[in-house]
């Protein structure tokens, strides 16, 4: 009999427990979201986008002025829990890239930059198949995936990306569905 008691009690604690660190999770991701931290925070916003499309013989990121338009669409265009967790992950690279180099991540080598974003690319993804959607329907997408999007929305979208980064015709003749790339062409920027 001791031992049904024991079992129920540890079954109750941990039920308990797991209550709890749920309540906090859903209360986390639903306050106010801290918009001056992701203000104050620009120029590694600015660095992580740069990351992910850097200026070679096109222009990067930072000169399309990606931060501006991710930290816009977090602001005014991202649900509520979405925003929090972006902002938790931004807060959660600066602590891994100081306890992992002892420095910020905008001063981070290149190689220690990519590994940061390895690094969280493989903690962000999702499961596969049915439970991968019901995860990013319930929980979000993570911070990773949303600061990946947001980047290429913004470089695509922006002047200097679809006119200098894709090929673009401002005055397109007839419309070919599908027409092959030639050597070297990048994608064609669309409206």
């Amino acid at each position: 009999m001791k031992r049904r008691k024991a079992i129920a009690r540890i079954l109750l604690i941990g039920t308990g427990a797991i209550a709890t660190y749920s309540g906090y999770k859903l209360y986390d991701w639903n306050k106010g979201p801290d918009f001056e931290y992701l203000e104050k925070h620009k120029q590694l916003i600015a660095a992580l986008a740069e990351t992910i499309i850097p200026a070679t013989n096109t222009p990067g990121a930072k000169d399309a002025a990606v931060d501006e338009f991710i930290i816009k669409m977090i602001k005014d265009c991202v649900e509520r829990k979405a925003q929090n967790k972006f902002i938790d992950g931004l807060k959660e690279l600066e602590r891994y890239c100081s306890s992992s180099f002892d420095k910020p991540y905008e001063q981070c080598s290149l190689q220690q930059q990519l590994q940061t974003l390895k690094h969280f690319e493989e903690r962000g993804k999702s499961n596969n198949g049915f439970m991968g959607k019901v995860e990013d329907r319930f929980f979000g997408k993570s911070f990773f995936a949303t600061l990946k999007r947001l980047t290429v929305e913004g470089y695509c979208t922006s002047e200097i990306g679809a006119t200098k980064g894709l090929s673009y015709l401002p005055i397109p003749g007839k419309f070919i569905g599908c027409m092959p790339l030639q050597q070297g062409q990048p994608a064609w920027a669309t409206n």
